[in-house]
């Protein structure tokens, strides 16, 4: 494919993700405190250039937004289970959208659940809860406490229940920029695995607490992630400089400092 043609496609591909990051604001501004909105210009020329992007045309094609605010885990896990099974024989079934009214004039044994992961069936197989991800108290550290959402381990867990393979880094002192760098663009060069992300949005110049996320692409030439972010309502999908990544992530969570996860099928 010719250096023309390849560009094309990657236009191509990034106007047709546009709607998530488009939700937020119909013309948003291209840089909030050194974050790069997706759906700017400089946003969609940043995809265009991005070399380490195998990841992003999976992702956006199974990409959906977090039901509650709360979920920002069960939907990232969502996306990238599809992302690696979508053309699995044996992919769940959610029927709890299905009202019983709405089945009264199919045809007898005709069952109309897609077969896809969702922000609710897969929690089912992790040892968090859905009502302790929405506060129902836990024990830590001997002490009762409400646990929203999920820290990394916990998310970890949750990826494997599911089969499939990890590794968990906790982004602490010991772990330099240049290696989470090399890390996460080696893991976005290639296809059929994933990065998630684990950071704190106030730390990175956005509002909220602690989120969950999967990477799409980086840009060499900006040294900076697209973070195709769960719930666009919030923030919508960005372009974060990697030390402002590392910094967010590089916070305190409950028992030990957030990180990120590379996924990949058993």
């Amino acid at each position: 494919m010719t250096l023309l043609a390849r560009f094309c496609c990657s236009i191509f591909l990034a106007t047709a993700c546009l709607a998530p990051a488009l939700a937020q604001e119909a013309n948003p501004p291209p840089r909030q405190n050194g974050l790069v909105t997706f759906s700017s210009d400089e946003g969609i020329a940043r995809l265009a250039r991005a070399t380490a992007k195998a990841d992003f045309a999976l992702l956006a094609n199974q990409f959906e937004a977090q039901s509650n605010a709360l979920f920002c885990g069960p939907t990232t896990a969502a996306i990238v289970l599809n992302a690696l099974h979508s053309l699995d024989k044996d992919m769940p079934r959610d029927r709890s959208r299905l009202h019983a009214e709405d089945l009264r004039h199919l045809p007898n044994g005709f069952d109309p659940a897609m077969p896809r992961y969702t922000q609710d069936n897969v929690i089912t197989k992790g040892k968090k809860t859905r009502a302790q991800i929405l506060g129902e108290p836990v024990t830590l550290q001997g002490k009762a406490v409400q646990d929203f959402g999920y820290q990394l381990r916990q998310f970890d867990e949750l990826l494997r229940a599911h089969g499939l393979v990890t590794r968990l880094r906790v982004v602490d002192d010991k772990l330099s920029v240049e290696q989470i760098r090399a890390d996460l663009v080696e893991n976005l060069q290639h296809r059929d695995d994933y990065v998630i992300v684990n950071y704190k949005r106030d730390v990175v110049g956005q509002q909220g607490g602690g989120h969950i996320s999967p990477l799409g692409a980086y840009d060499a030439e900006s040294d900076s992630f697209l973070v195709l972010d769960v719930n666009p309502a919030a923030a919508g999908w960005v372009w974060m400089p990697v030390a402002t990544l590392i910094r967010g992530m590089r916070t305190f969570d409950t028992l030990e400092n957030r990180g990120y996860i590379l996924v990949e099928a058993r």
